[in-house]
């Protein structure tokens, strides 16, 4: 009888497959499945073939492969195809096997399928990955929530297939019930959104702004990378700039028409029901909405026809640093939206372990998080990151030179929606009045919505006979 696996994985996109050598690497005997008997074929005749890792023609199969309590990795599209699969799971396995969601599912979700599953007797855990294809096969950074009982039993397992960190620590641990994972997951999607968006607006303001050519982009990319803002994505975008195809910049031949998948969407919704301003995530995923159509911004083009001119006293160091201090309100934002969804959720998420589990194997790796992950650590109650004294230090420094480049910006008619965005929330955070008391005061005009005094304690609240005199 043939050793029974440790662990199956059903779905072989590339991050099912990947993820499937991973665990094998790492010790483990894997039982694989997908849909598609084909895909089983090719992978298992292919990079499978000398590896601890056998194929199971149905679900059923797989299941009876396993050693008990069964672990099953669901690497497959979020949404029905994961609500499927439980169903058809629910009449293989039994009480205290694991269901593992390792796709980008939403958290409330994840929530659902946690109290379904373990109502039945089994347990779940929504597992957010990230990292690629190269992540899941050399070491992702992984992000597990759910039932506790789940983690118990395949904590070591996820522990040495993750990422390592500069200080050898697994970027691997336990966050909190429920959707804790996949929420800190979005969030992480969320970050990268904006991230991503931050870099883009660099670009522009270089190409168009400074008149810079892109093998000239790459290089000043590729130095940035050798300073504070060292980091996967800036890696990858001076490897971007130095591609060519016969001879032109192979950036300059692909549509700006950006994709999205929604979890940068959810990010944002998810901001407004816990009402926390997650306003630069929200621009990127906005920019990349006003990008998706590039026949409308044609159209507009042609009835503006106001040309774009060049940067006015703008070096590139001045756009690294409002891409620095942009990243920091980002950052900063985007923790502020966690801790607020555990206090809401009760899920006692440890901030500087989420920092910390993000400083290698996924895609917003970078140095740049060692400083968040000391921030909470010194201060494990800290409010806002752009508080801690590193960090209100940096933006302090940065706002000189973020404020020139924003508005010589708008003074050349580039679009910078991000730094903006970071600005204006900054300036926000900062003023100790701001106009809302108008806001209040034509709420209550005209819908009688009350307001409070800046003369009286908060919590009460007031109607005025507006027009009264």
């Amino acid at each position: 009888m043939a050793e029974k696996a440790d662990i199956g994985v059903i779905g072989l996109g590339v991050m099912g497959a990947n993820l499937s050598l991973n665990l094998a690497d790492k010790g483990s005997t894997v039982v694989v499945h997908n849909r598609t008997q084909s895909v089983t074929d090719v992978f298992m005749a292919g990079e499978a073939a000398d590896k601890k890792i056998r194929a199971a023609d149905s679900v059923e199969s797989l299941v009876a492969a396993l050693a008990k309590p069964r672990i099953v990795l669901l690497m497959v599209k979020a949404g029905e195809p994961v609500d499927l699969l439980i169903a058809q799971l629910s009449d293989s396995l039994e009480e205290g096997d694991v269901i593992i969601d390792g796709g980008n599912s939403l958290y409330q979700d994840t929530e659902r399928r946690r109290a379904l599953v373990e109502e039945r007797g089994m347990l779940y855990l929504g597992l957010g990955i990230s990292g690629g294809e190269e992540g899941a096969r050399h070491g992702p950074s992984l992000m597990p929530g759910g039932s506790p009982g789940a983690w118990e039993r395949t904590g070591r397992i996820l522990k040495g297939i993750a990422a390592r960190a500069p200080d050898g620590a697994p970027c691997c641990e336990w966050l909190g019930e429920g959707g804790a994972g996949h929420f800190v997951k979005m969030v992480h999607n969320g970050i990268e959104y904006g991230d991503m968006q931050l870099i883009a607006e660099a670009y522009d303001l270089m190409r168009r702004g400074l008149g810079m050519s892109a093998a000239a982009i790459g290089e000043t990319f590729s130095s940035w990378n050798e300073g504070r803002l060292r980091s996967y994505l800036i890696e990858i975008t001076a490897d971007i700039f130095h591609e060519t195809e016969e001879g032109t910049p192979l950036v300059d031949l692909i549509l700006d028409a950006a994709g999205q998948k929604g979890t940068g969407k959810w990010t944002v919704i998810a901001s407004m029901d816990l009402a926390e301003p997650t306003s630069l995530v929200a621009e990127a995923v906005y920019a990349r909405i006003v990008s998706s159509d590039p026949d409308a911004r044609r159209r507009s083009a042609a009835v503006f026809s106001e040309e774009v001119t060049p940067l006015r006293g703008i070096e590139p160091d001045d756009i690294e640093t409002a891409l620095y201090a942009s990243k920091i309100i980002s950052y900063a934002q985007g923790f502020r939206l966690m801790r607020s969804a555990s206090i809401g959720h009760g899920w006692d998420l440890d901030l500087a372990t989420i920092a910390s589990i993000w400083r290698a194997g996924c895609i917003i790796r970078a140095d740049f998080l060692e400083d968040i992950t000391r921030a909470y650590r010194n201060d494990p109650g800290l409010a806002d990151l752009a508080e801690d004294g590193f960090f209100a230090e940096a933006l302090t420094g940065a706002s000189e030179a973020w404020r020139k480049v924003v508005a010589a910006a708008a003074g050349a008619g580039i679009p910078v929606p991000a730094y903006s965005s970071a600005l204006s929330y900054f300036d926000s955070m900062r003023s100790e009045g701001l106009p809302a008391n108008l806001i209040q005061a034509q709420r209550d005009y005209f819908g009688a919505h009350t307001f409070e005094r800046v003369d009286r304690p908060r919590g009460e609240f007031f109607h005025h006979d507006w027009g009264s005199g």
